[in-house]
């Protein structure tokens, strides 16, 4: 070992200082608190009512999100439509079981669906016994899913596929770990040479007797001869409200109460090109005649089992509003030119017939043979996805626009271009705003629309987010700033419609952007602080907004607002006083409240703080609740009354009132349900 020497003491000590000055910079702690005061009128006549859509999520098919995510399906390239129309193709992810002595795959265009005409063809050359018997287990073919199948002790999954064959069949379905030595599952089908003639659609059920969170499907048999497939599916019996989700990440929505769901996304409605263009129509109908698409802007395949019909069943089973992302003829490398754009208009219309029509109009007849007879409640149509810029957006967003109004005029309209392109002859009811940047100018971005003119149409932030270094894969500063900006937002609610964050959901396997909401993979998720962040604003929607103001000397990292909301689930009525610290420096704050129709009660009021360690904390799946809300008693409510605010952190007191106070409100969710 080496021998310390006297200048190397004083320079490790400067070291030490220095690292201990940083530390308290980046560590949250009480540095020299100060006393701010906010006074709040929360009086009924000069409040103003925050939009009842005000919050809600925004979904784009990237991260897999979708497919491999909140869709339920567990098989990848089921219908081994994804190596392209050319064959022999590619079959990822399937692959062999047994050798190529024994076993030949190849793809051809045999199947029955004209709209997906890839099958495949395996070929047995082993024997049940004799000479040239199979190997112990039988040989074929085996799907991982993605990343691996989380199959549940005692849990029923759904196996679909359609086979042929001219021979009799003896086909055993397995559910297995990713070595296949461990059998969770198994039926066997068997056939006469004659049954299986023609493609034959084959369902069964398999009960899980044991669990691997990596496990896979495979289809083995032990009898030679050529036996065709396609369309392969496993699904949970157990999906949120029988609809396909995942029944763990559509809950995590849920408890978000958002009010509306813009999707299906943003450069994955335009694709790179238009031929990969998420297209409707190819997305509704039955699953299994869905040809599927390359998303190319994001770089993965998928089945379309999540369309267009889902995306407006989910919106229903949140009780959210749908927002329909539309293609408007562009892709991000091309543009469709006015003259020849009609096609596309068109077909728009006709999605809105989808989706609201008739069951006795033509797309109408389409929804009701999927089960759902009753129209959908689509009031909300973007149109395109930030594309002003390019050179035909304007004349064709005009085509859309007198389309849609006239059949539909009750359809509210989002543009892509700023309000200061919007006017008599360029019109929209709404204009979409899009913020990514730093931490810091997302928290002065609070102030983003404190000077928008109070007439003509309002925004909708559909997509915002914190990126960048100080971003990490969420982390609490991300959070605290991206809560000022929604807190901003609520105090210009006047001109501001509605707001979601972007993205939604990232599968751990594949993060093509950063950061994201909510984690997952097969068989976890957790919630990023961004996701908890958003519950202290699930009540806003349709809440009662009231003026405030702070006063704090040299210190201008306080954001604020208060609202009056009806908790739906006991009746109750309560002021929510939200405020970030988004400073180094504990503040004491003194709550002056006026104006107020009833008193606030002594007991039953809630405080809840989300703050860390660590600026940039982040959760994990080994710490999925390091950085999530903290809620407690308020021991001293009142109209009057003293709180200290913790460095670097978001706080709400929701402050009990009694039963005369006066709200013109939509009833909220309740505080204790999510956290």
């Amino acid at each position: 070992m080496g021998i310390l020497r006297a200048g190397s003491v004083c320079w490790l000590f400067h070291v030490l200082v220095l690292v201990c000055a940083l530390c308290q910079i980046l560590y949250v702690g009480s540095v020299g608190a100060q006393t701010a005061q906010l006074s709040v009128d929360a009086s009924p006549q000069n409040a103003q009512v925050i939009p009842g859509n005000m919050f809600g999520i925004f979904f784009e098919e990237i991260n897999h999100a979708g497919a491999g995510g909140l869709w339920a399906e567990l098989v990848s390239n089921r219908g081994f439509e994804a190596g392209g129309p050319n064959t022999p193709s590619n079959i990822d992810p399937w692959l062999i079981i047994g050798d190529e002595s024994n076993i030949i795959v190849a793809t051809d265009r045999s199947s029955c669906f004209a709209g997906n005409p890839i099958a495949l063809r395996m070929e047995v050359h082993c024997e049940t016994t004799g000479t040239n018997a199979c190997p112990s287990g039988g040989v074929g073919i085996y799907n991982p899913g993605y990343w691996g199948m989380n199959i549940e002790r005692r849990k029923v999954y759904r196996a679909t596929m359609y086979i042929k064959s001219s021979e009799s069949v003896e086909l055993t379905v397995s559910l297995t770990s990713s070595d296949g030595l461990q059998n969770l599952a198994s039926q066997t089908i068997t056939g006469d040479k004659e049954d299986f003639v023609e493609w034959t659609k084959v369902e069964l059920d398999l009960e899980s007797i044991g669990r691997n969170t990596n496990s896979r499907l495979q289809l083995t048999t032990t009898k030679s001869g050529i036996i065709w497939f396609d369309q392969v599916s496993l699904m949970p019996s157990d999906t949120y409200m029988g609809h396909g989700f995942r029944k763990d990440l559509a809950s995590m929505l849920a408890n978000l109460k958002p009010r509306f769901l813009k999707f299906p996304g943003g450069n994955y409605v335009m694709g790179n090109y238009l031929v990969n263009a998420f297209r409707w129509s190819e997305t509704v109908g039955p699953w299994e005649e869905r040809p599927g698409h390359f998303n190319d802007a994001w770089a993965y395949w998928t089945d379309d089992g999540l369309g267009f019909f889902e995306f407006l069943q989910l919106a229903e089973d949140l009780g959210a509003c749908p927002v329909w992302v539309v293609n408007d003829g562009a892709s991000l490398n091309e543009e469709v030119p006015t003259a020849t754009i009609a096609a596309f208009v068109k077909d728009v219309v006709n999605g809105i017939e989808f989706a609201r029509g008739d069951p006795q109009t033509a797309w109408g007849s389409v929804r009701a043979a999927m089960g759902h007879p009753e129209p959908f409640q689509l009031y909300y149509v973007s149109i395109g996805n930030q594309e002003c810029s390019k050179y035909y957006y304007k004349d064709n967003y005009m085509k859309f626009y007198s389309a849609i109004k006239a059949s539909y005029p009750d359809i509210t309209i989002i543009s892509s271009c700023d309000r200061s392109a919007i006017s008599p002859v360029n019109p929209a009811d709404l204009y979409d705003v899009h913020v990514y940047t730093s931490s810091g100018d997302m928290f002065s971005r609070s102030r983003m629309f404190d000077n928008t003119a109070r007439s003509g149409p309002k925004a909708i932030v559909s997509e915002y987010a914190v990126t960048g270094n100080d971003a990490g894969r969420g982390t609490l500063i991300a959070a605290l700033a991206e809560a000022a900006f929604l807190i901003g937002l609520e105090r210009n609610s006047d001109v501001v419609e509605m707001a979601s964050c972007a993205p939604l959901f990232v599968n751990d396997n594949d993060q093509r952007w950063n950061p994201d909401a909510i984690v997952f993979n097969s068989w976890q998720h957790y919630g990023c602080p961004n996701y908890w962040m958003l519950h202290f604003f699930k009540d806003s929607s349709g809440a009662a907004l009231h003026p405030s103001t702070i006063q704090l000397s040299n210190y201008d990292q306080l954001v604020t607002s208060a609202i009056t909301w009806n908790n739906s689930q006991d009746g109750n009525t309560y002021l929510k006083i939200k405020v970030v610290n988004f400073g180094s420096k504990a503040v004491n704050l003194n709550i002056s409240v006026t104006g107020l129709e009833t008193d606030i009660q002594t007991f039953g009021s809630i405080k809840t703080v989300l703050t860390s360690g660590w600026l940039r904390d982040e959760n994990s799946f080994q710490q999925p609740d390091k950085v999530v809300p903290a809620a407690s008693p308020i021991t001293n409510a009142g109209e009057q009354m003293g709180v200290v605010l913790d460095s670097y952190s978001l706080i709400s007191f929701d402050l009990l009132l009694g039963s005369s106070q006066t709200l013109h409100s939509v009833s909220g969710s309740s505080l204790h349900s999510s956290l």
